[in-house]
């Protein structure tokens, strides 16, 4: 592990850029937000390839509004109307997404500064969150461990709160499998491990319907080109303009399980996603336009990234048919996501 100093927030601390080098692949992690900056693996000619986007300078990270590489937290995706009821309590939240509720709020785990200190083969991020901060109850203590063995990037979350809470915690790293910065998503070939998604409304708030896909566009259950579909007269990826969908995973929560496989026909590289949890959040990148200029002057544009956020369903404290989220005081909230890269000629 090592570390650098990547910036200085405005208040004089302290922002690290912490790398991390398995020998095959390498990555780099920044104590503000959690990010992932950088992930770097071989490509079937054993070049190394930068598959996720991020940016030079703290200051743009500050200003960038798209979550890129962050932790995200208490309650990863959106909340309707901003509130919650738990144990018979009304619970408002901050809005930050129109009436919405969206990762965390306006000052979410993708704002903070986190504390890191080194584990093997990797790194240990901490971070306490207060009773009440953005809405949520409970003083919240959360780990999160970073960790790279070959082209496996880890990722282990853990929280306890004092009190009943909800707590949803993911990343939005956004992958580009061709290079960060170079070009479209669109032909990477996708395959998700579900059958059924969580059924939005026109402003992107789970229903409480579980649609199954088969005969939709929402079909990954075998390899599928991104963009072949995307362009069809489907009432959910107009209200999203593309895809921003929760997949209702067939594993078991809790164990580790596929979750999603995704592969770049020009540079060969496949990136794998396991899980311990119920749902994925697939996101193609509709509204990257509009965000800083990226790591070495490259362009973020519209379609140039997709997201792969593992996570329980958005917006479940308010459809009791989705598996919940609470919290309970003293209870350990433990679960794994695992990105695994390869390459093939």
């Amino acid at each position: 592990m090592k570390r650098a100093l990547f910036g200085i927030m405005p208040d004089g601390r302290d922002v690290e850029c912490i790398t991390l080098d398995s020998g095959v692949a390498r990555c780099s992690i920044l104590t503000y937000g959690g990010a992932l900056a950088a992930l770097e693996v071989p490509d079937r000619d054993g070049k190394a390839t930068d598959i996720v986007l991020g940016f030079d300078t703290l200051e743009d990270y500050c200003r960038q509004d798209k979550f890129i590489g962050a932790l995200i937290g208490r309650y990863a995706n959106r909340i309707g109307g901003s509130r919650f009821t738990l144990n018979g309590a009304d619970y408002p939240l901050r809005a930050n997404e129109g009436l919405n509720h969206l990762h965390g709020g306006l000052s979410g785990f993708d704002k903070k500064l986190w504390a890191a200190e080194e584990i093997l083969n990797g790194v240990r991020l901490s971070l306490t969150s207060p009773n009440l901060e953005e809405g949520y109850p409970g003083t919240l203590k959360v780990n999160v461990d970073y960790t790279l063995a070959e082209a496996a990037l880890t990722i282990r979350y853990r929280a306890v709160s004092d009190t009943d809470t909800i707590c949803n915690l993911t990343n939005h790293a956004y992958f580009n499998l061709g290079g960060h910065g170079n070009g479209s998503i669109l032909d990477h070939v996708l395959q998700l491990h579900g059958s059924q998604y969580t059924v939005v409304d026109s402003a992107s708030i789970a229903t409480g319907e579980l649609a199954d896909v088969a005969g939709t566009p929402m079909d990954f259950r075998t390899p599928t080109p991104i963009g072949v579909r995307m362009d069809d007269d489907f009432e959910q990826i107009h209200f999203t303009s593309g895809y921003d969908h929760n997949w209702v995973l067939s594993g078991k929560t809790g164990v580790l399980h596929p979750a999603a496989e995704v592969s770049n026909p020009r540079t060969g590289i496949t990136l794998r996603v396991e899980t311990t949890l119920p749902g994925i959040q697939f996101y193609s990148g509709n509204f990257l336009d509009g965000c800083p200029t990226g790591k070495g002057g490259a362009h973020y544009g519209k379609y140039g990234a997709f997201c792969l956020e593992t996570q329980f369903y958005p917006d479940s404290p308010h459809h009791l048919n989705f598996p919940q989220a609470v919290l309970r005081a003293g209870e350990a909230w433990k679960h794994t996501t695992i990105f695994s890269a390869s390459a093939k000629g």
